[in-house]
């Protein structure tokens, strides 16, 4: 099928799309908050940006949509039906880029968690939180990594 839009017209709807504070996003760290974690949020400093950094537990948590970054065997990862090529190819660059920053952070010595859009949507969303605070509660304090006091 066609796209119904005009490339221009098509290209200000994709430039509408919010990367930052996205309803999954808000979603996951208003419970972070009412858990008591404290956080810092879209760190620029550290590779890839993390949505959300718990610097006390050094861990980073970043809160991926299903179709930018290609959720494997998701329904909202699928293609769009035109322009395959390209979207193939943009996605797969999205992917690569997450993969470096994943790499770099632990490197650095950070835990890197990543939520997927689909977990925080639906009859999923309790049971990804639940999962997501068992991890982080048995995350190690930086203290304990050797930081100094």
């Amino acid at each position: 099928m066609a796209d119904v839009f005009t490339p221009t017209q098509r290209s200000a709807i994709m430039a509408r799309v919010p990367n930052r504070n996205t309803r999954p996003e808000v979603l996951l760290r208003s419970l972070l908050h009412r858990t008591g974690f404290r956080f810092r949020l879209h760190v620029t400093e550290l590779p890839g940006t993390p949505d959300v950094v718990l610097p006390k537990r050094r861990t980073v948590i970043f809160v991926n949509g299903c179709f930018w970054h290609h959720h494997a065997r998701c329904r909202r990862a699928a293609y769009p039906a035109t322009r395959i090529k390209f979207w193939q190819t943009k996605i797969a660059r999205n992917v690569a880029r997450d993969r470096h920053a994943r790499l770099a952070l632990r490197r650095l010595g950070w835990r890197v968690i990543t939520v997927w859009q689909c977990e925080l949507t639906g009859r999923r969303t309790g049971k990804t939180l639940k999962r997501l605070l068992t991890r982080l509660r048995s995350a190690v304090p930086s203290a304990e990594f050797g930081a100094v006091s």
